[in-house]
């Protein structure tokens, strides 16, 4: 009989490499939390406007990797293939807006679905952590949010990261370089496809990745040199802010990002070590979003940082995130009677806040030593029938190899005091 297996571009996360995942999501949200930014859990699945409306039509998100479905009540739904239009979605509903305290600034994580070509680095089923400061323009924000990308990496030993930055412009100074791209675009030989796009949203043109599309585009008309002075102020101060900050990064005239949403400031984390998905990160300013899914005019800006790929650059970088054995504490008894005590002093110190496993089947000393082995734990308690008539148990170290009998009455305030 052929056994079930995890769908085709998708992963199981297990033990012990579960844990490293989860010390990369806490430090990528560690910083958030530090910075006034409260967390926000979304549905896995919205209506299908909802990306059709925010992420756009014309980007391959939504066009060819959005994962979409009728409900048996005929509801149109799909997936989510990013978070900030959820994000925005929910804030609007909740009237978060509305509670005098503008920028509104949200934290997530959480899973996302994209029927892509799977390879190393990109999966059909991924993981996020996301933040979105709501209705408020100031570069400053987008400042906070770069740094504090810049900082939870950082905090995680990772240093071999680049930030690229950009600015497309706004609603009057981008149309003028929306219509000078197109007319240099036309003139190319682009397929069928592309030509569509630029008509649609011709950017996206210069973010294709093909050796003979990048070819022709060489003269293509720069955003930079259509930029209002609104804007080039304000990428400035961005700029300004990175820099006194100590953030480096480099400009790049070519970064526009895969989402029709971003206005003005764009940036993306990218790292060399890992080849063709380089991108770990990334978010912008999406100025008209809320607008384009109904709501009022909210300026917000964003990012979301991809934990698989993040992983993947400790691993491109060699990095060994320190991270502490999920036991503390092996109980071993030996003998009814012990497991009948040792499995209640198991208890007592996981309500002491120990954390504490137990022999559990009934399996032989030099059987249970090796799981208390594997399992980390600084210190194994072992009891038999004569220990428990003297009113203790042998305490062992497992790092020092010593052993030592401890009272049952003052077991706990002991490991407690030796753990701390």
């Amino acid at each position: 009989m052929s056994t079930f297996q995890a769908p085709k571009g998708t992963y199981d996360l297990t033990p012990p490499d579960s844990a490293k995942y989860l010390a990369v999501r806490a430090a990528l949200a560690e910083p958030l939390k530090n910075s006034g930014y409260g967390y926000i859990e979304t549905p896995g699945f919205e209506d299908v406007a909802l990306f059709a409306r925010g992420v756009g039509e014309s980007t391959d998100i939504v066009s060819k990797e959005m994962y979409a479905f009728e409900t048996k009540g005929g509801d149109k739904l799909a997936l989510r293939p990013e978070g900030t239009a959820s994000v925005l979605r929910a804030a609007l509903e909740a009237n978060l807006h509305k509670a005098g305290n503008l920028p509104v600034k949200l934290w997530y994580s959480g899973s996302y679905y994209r029927y892509e070509r799977p390879q190393k680095g990109r999966y059909r089923h991924f993981s996020q952590v996301g933040a979105e400061a709501i209705g408020t323009e100031d570069p400053a924000l987008d400042a906070e949010l770069i740094i504090l990308a810049d900082q939870a990496y950082r905090s995680l030993g990772l240093r071999q990261f680049r930030i690229l930055l950009n600015s497309l412009g706004d609603k009057e100074c981008r149309p003028v370089y929306r219509e000078a791209l197109q007319t240099f675009l036309r003139d190319l030989d682009l397929d069928e496809e592309t030509r569509r796009r630029i008509e649609i949203n011709p950017l996206r043109v210069l973010d294709d990745k093909r050796p003979d599309v990048q070819k022709q585009l060489t003269g293509a008309p720069m955003l930079r040199d259509f930029l209002c002075d609104a804007c080039k102020a304000y990428h400035e101060e961005v700029r300004d802010l990175l820099t006194a900050a100590g953030v480096v990064y480099e400009d790049d005239e070519k970064l526009v990002r895969g989402l029709d949403y971003y206005t003005r400031t764009t940036f993306e984390f990218v790292h060399d070590g890992l080849g063709s998905q380089s991108a770990v990160g990334g978010g912008g300013r999406y100025d008209g979003l809320s607008e384009m899914i109904g709501g009022p005019a909210l300026p917000s800006v964003g990012w979301a940082l991809g934990v698989d790929r993040t992983v993947l650059a400790l691993e491109a970088e060699g990095v060994e995130l320190d991270i502490p054995a999920s036991t503390s504490v092996y109980a071993v008894p030996l003998g009814e009677e012990a497991r009948r005590v040792l499995f209640g002093l198991v208890t007592e110190l996981r309500k002491a806040g120990v954390a504490t496993d137990f022999a559990f089947g009934g399996r032989g000393l030099k059987g249970a030593m090796k799981s208390a082995n594997r399992s980390g734990a600084r210190y194994t308690i072992v009891a038999g029938e004569r220990d428990l008539a003297d009113g203790v148990v042998q305490l062992k170290d497992m790092g020092a190899g010593e052993q030592e009998s401890v009272a049952l009455d003052v077991l706990v305030d002991t490991l407690r005091a030796r753990l701390a």
